[in-house]
Formats: C-alpha cells, structure tokens, sequence
C-alpha cells in the first residue's frame, strides 16, 4: 500500500512540478526518487538500471526521427515553404476555419502514419501562419494538435496505423480495422465533439480579449514576409506530399521508423533544392536545424525513462495483479487494466501492451469479441495515457513554446476527459448490446 501511494504521489508531483515550469529531468528525478524510497528498491540500480535503461532506450529508438523532422521542420520554416501553405490553407477555407484546418491537416498526417512525436514538427510552422492570421491565441494550438493525433485517429478509426491500434492485433489475432462500423460511428462522434469543444474555447478566449503572440525568442519577419516573395504553394506542397506518400507507400517495405527517417530527409533534400537560393547561410540552417532535435527529445527521454523506473517498481506490478483480481465483465478489464495502466506509464500504446500481455490469453478464453476487445480497449488507452506526465507532451510544449500552465488545459479535456467518457459510453452499449 505504501509503494502504491508513493506512486500515486510521484505522478502527482510530476504533474504539479510540470505546471509550475520544472524541467523533465529535475522533476523526473524528483519523482523517481519518491518511486524508490516508497517501494524500498536500490537508489543506484533504479537510476542506473531502470531510469537509464528507459532513457538511452528512447533516444536510440527515436533520435533519427527527431533529427530527421526537426530539419524537415526548419527547412519548411525558413525558406518559406510552411508559410506558403498556411496561405493557401487560408485561400481555400478562409480565417475564420483555421481551427478546423489545423485539425484535419494533424488528422490526416497521423492517420497517414506520421506519429505523434513527428507531426508537431509538419504541422508547428503552417499552425503559426494560419492561427497568426486569425488571431488565435498559440497556447490553444495545443487542442486541435493533439485532438488530430492522439485522439480519433490513434485509437478509434480502422485501420489506423498507429502502435495503439497495432498492438491488440499482435495479441488478439485481430487486424487493423476490427469492428469497422462501430469504430466509424464513434470516430466521426469523437471528432464532433472535439471540434465543436475547440471552438467554443476559440471564442471563449477571443472574448477574454486573448490574441495569437509569437513564440518568444523566434525571428518573426519570416511571418510578415510579402506573400510575393514567397515561394509557390505548389512547389511547397510537394515535401510535405513527399512525406506522407512516402511513409504510406513504404510501410510494409521497411521498419515504420526507417521509413520516416527516409521520408524526412527526402522531403528535406526536395525542400533545401527548391529553394536552393533562398537560404542564405545554408550551414547554420543544418545546424540549427539537426541540432534543435537535441533539445526536442531530452524531455521525451527523461519522462520515458521515469516510466521505465515505474515498471519495474513492486506497485506497479502490485496494480497489475489487483486489477488481475477482480473477476469483472472481460471488456470492462479490458478498458479499466489498459486505462490505468496507460496512465501510470504515461503512454497509450505502452498501456495497451501491458495490458495484452497479462491479460489476453484470460479474454480469449472468455468469449467475448475481440474485435470489441480490440476496439474498446484502443480507446480506453487514449483517456488516461495523456495525464500531465507524458512524455510526449514536453516535446509538443517545448517545440510551440508554452508549458503546461498556459495549454494543458486544452490537451486534459480533448486527449483525456472526452476518450474517457467515450470509453465509458461505449463500453456500456458493447455489453447492453451483448456484442
């Protein structure tokens, strides 16, 4: 019980050292350290072991990925090209869409197979173009970025590439588009909602008298360039077409992480040749650029590795045998193991993993669907995964400037509380409709 409070606590003081700006190494350490000391484990294996094991684990699963993208990103920045899109975008739907844009475009890339880590890097420079020209507060760019990638279309639509929806897969022998209605149907509600959520705040924080700022410390000339002097949409499309065909058509070719590494640098050799003469100081634009994933993924790494400590702790696999022990209704173990487990770790396709491996052989025996199994357990991992301690939030709130204080709000209510009542909603109609 001691070990389970000191968990609870951890998660706790991440989430309250997060809100007041600590960094993801102080406050993961500081966390750790109540994980350790609760749950009686070696101060020095639990760093050095675990914490570590987790942390050089992510960088060397993702450090190309980040790299690649953070290149891809400033490239698409700096010569233009990003903003000439944001235009375009505008030309075809006007200001007063810039919400709903930014949503779609986050939604289609992701469920083209762009993760979340790599979308925010394709999406941050159109997102100040068009949210600059409605005279949307940044911070709430935040909401449509992370209900287009960590919501309806990782969890719920079919055939999602997405690891959330691979996993169950590999475990229930199900595939990709299990219970394709019923995912449609409730895709198309989860997107209602979100968008209808997203606007709703656009003129709540629009009449506070809230306005769109640049990100401090940024050039913001490139933002007020004459849309003359601009490159041409059409050959500024062309990269970011380049990475989503490219990561499509390469999916069952190579490894999904090979596949985006390649893609962005394509993408990034097409950007940097387009616009050969633009670029000025084309070294300090390589440097910069590579060397932005350094910062981008020191955060990402820290909270992973807290997870990683996490997961080896007696409480961890105390929660896990208590939830083991309730002889409940197989789906609704399904959704409250994947739920709480997601949340604890801090990860929506870690949660539905563990969640499989203990428990997936007890719901085959069951009976049930697994088709439902694979849909509701999907859903219910994107509730709880995103609870101020994930990981991947520290990279979306460093690369757009702003902290949990200023944006977790909106992140809480599309990525946390609208799956988590979806999760509900639909588990009951499974079993009230004995499917």
């Amino acid at each position: 019980m001691i070990g389970i409070i000191g968990l609870l606590v951890a998660i706790g003081i991440l989430a309250f050292l997060a809100y007041k700006g600590v960094g993801a190494l102080p406050l993961t350490i500081a966390a750790g350290l109540v994980v350790i000391v609760s749950n009686g484990m070696n101060l020095w294996e639990s760093f050095s072991e675990f914490y570590m094991n987790g942390y050089i684990g992510f960088f060397k699963s993702y450090f190309l990925i980040f790299a690649s993208s953070a290149l891809y990103a400033k490239l698409m920045e700096d010569t233009g090209s990003a903003i000439s899109i944001g235009y375009k975008f505008i030309d075809w739907f006007g200001k007063g869409r810039a919400m709903l844009v930014v949503l779609l475009a986050t939604s289609a890339l992701t469920y083209g197979g762009i993760s979340l880590f790599v979308v925010v890097f394709a999406v941050s420079p159109i997102i100040m173009v068009l949210f600059k020209e409605a005279d949307i507060p940044r911070r709430l760019a935040m909401g449509p970025l992370l209900a287009g990638s960590a919501a309806y279309t990782m969890t719920v639509l079919p055939g999602s590439p997405q690891l959330t929806n691979v996993v169950p897969t590999t475990y229930l022998g199900t595939t990709l588009t299990a219970a394709p209605v019923f995912s449609i149907i409730v895709g198309l509600l989860m997107f209602v909602v979100e968008y209808a959520y997203l606007k709703w705040e656009e003129k709540r924080l629009r009449a506070a008298g809230e306005h769109f700022t640049y990100i401090e410390g940024t050039d913001h000339t490139m933002y007020q360039i004459d849309r003359s002097q601009l490159p041409s949409a059409t050959k500024s499309f062309i990269p970011l077409i380049v990475v989503v065909a490219m990561i499509v058509g390469l999916r069952k070719v190579m490894p999904s992480a090979a596949s985006i590494v390649l893609a962005m640098t394509v993408a990034s050799a097409i950007a940097m040749i387009f616009n050969w003469d633009r670029i000025k100081d084309k070294k300090e634009l390589l440097n910069k650029g590579l060397g932005g994933a350094i910062g981008a993924i020191a955060g990402p790494c820290a909270v992973v590795a807290f997870g990683g400590l996490v997961q080896n702790s007696p409480a961890f696999q105390n929660v896990v045998a208590w939830i083991n022990g309730f002889n409940m209704n197989p789906y609704i173990t399904g959704v409250t193991a994947t739920a709480i487990i997601s949340g604890i770790t801090g990860s929506s396709s870690g949660g539905v993993r563990i969640t499989m491996e203990t428990f997936a052989q007890q719901f085959i025996a069951s009976g049930a669907n697994m088709d439902y199994m694979h849909r509701l357990t999907s859903i219910a991992a994107g509730s709880l995964d995103t609870l101020p301690h994930s990981s991947g939030l520290f990279l979306m709130f460093s690369w757009l400037g702003l902290n949990h204080k200023q944006g977790y709000r909106f992140v809480f209510v599309t990525t946390v509380l609208v799956p988590f009542i979806f999760t509900i909603v639909c588990t009951a109609a499974v079993i009230a409709l004995g499917l």
